[in-house]
């Protein structure tokens, strides 16, 4: 039986939030077993801790946002999340300065170099596993939907579409491990374009976006010096999205994952959905 983990030590990231702009600090702390991963604002006076849970999650535009109420919100924790996954950190208290984590350079990459270089402690109780067993899926009815399947690991499926040739049709459709993680899937940023960058300006959004945490798509060209990472980096982050969203199951799910133009909002409306019923899911 695979065992939880912890941190042996607490870790602080620096950077800055890309919607707000604001300088984020997190200081990642060691958690008990079954604590799960929490998150906590500390610039708000005796703030409740809000659990990295499906059920908590109150906005997934642009982001996956986590909250108790109008104030004690966490948003954009779907990268540092996908890092937890597949490093296999199941309990750990995120503490953090302000309502957003920060974006570094727009990827998981970083959180990855951090958070590998941390020595984890194995704990008592066996990790929880989320086994699928009935397929289910959530479709928004404008063609973007997610499928759970039965499955014995993850695996992930992704297909986009964008009218621009410079992105296209992109497919990831692979088992997700953490050697693929590390070199296919954490360095690839978010993205969007030029057009989406000066609207959300103009209503004082992403204030601290820049070339330097985002892939910017202007018509046929990149404006990014260096052009994409990799071919696929696109369908590949929104895939890091997804990883991160699911694991605000609680769980370790196994299943395969097909999805098709889902964002945010058809990660939680699944998770939802697959929760709703004891008979679609058993924990091991």
């Amino acid at each position: 039986m695979t065992k939880q983990q912890t941190l042996k030590n607490s870790v602080e990231i620096r950077g800055i939030g890309l919607h707000s702009g604001c300088s984020s600090i997190i200081t990642i702390e060691p958690a008990s077993e079954n604590f799960g991963i929490r998150f906590q604002r500390t610039d708000i006076e005796k703030a409740e801790e809000i659990p990295a849970l499906y059920n908590k999650v109150i906005d997934t535009r642009n982001c996956t946002c986590l909250g108790t109420d109008k104030q004690n919100i966490v948003s954009t924790i779907e990268h540092i999340m996908s890092v937890f996954y597949i490093l296999g950190i199941d309990n750990a208290l995120v503490k953090i300065n302000n309502p957003e984590i920060p974006i570094l350079d727009g990827s998981g990459q970083e959180f990855l170099k951090i958070l590998q270089k941390e020595e984890l402690r194995e704990q008592v109780v066996s990790r929880k596993f989320l086994k699928i067993k009935k397929t289910i899926t959530f479709a928004d009815g404008k063609g973007g939907s997610v499928t759970l399947q039965p499955s014995d690991k993850l695996h992930i499926c992704f297909d986009i579409e964008f009218p621009s040739k410079i992105v296209g049709h992109q497919n990831f459709d692979k088992d997700i491990t953490p050697d693929i993680f590390a070199e296919q899937i954490a360095p690839c940023r978010t993205f969007c374009e030029k057009y989406q960058v000066d609207y959300l300006q103009s209503i004082g959004l992403i204030k601290g976006g820049s070339l330097e945490n985002a892939v910017v798509l202007d018509g046929e060209k990149i404006l990014n010096p260096g052009g994409f990472r990799i071919p696929n980096e696109c369908v590949n982050h929104k895939v890091m999205d997804t990883i991160g969203d699911l694991y605000t199951s609680g769980y370790y799910i196994l299943a395969k994952v097909v999805a098709n133009k889902s964002g945010h909002y058809h990660n939680n409306e699944i998770l939802k959905q697959l929760f709703a019923s004891k008979d679609n899911y058993e924990i091991k």
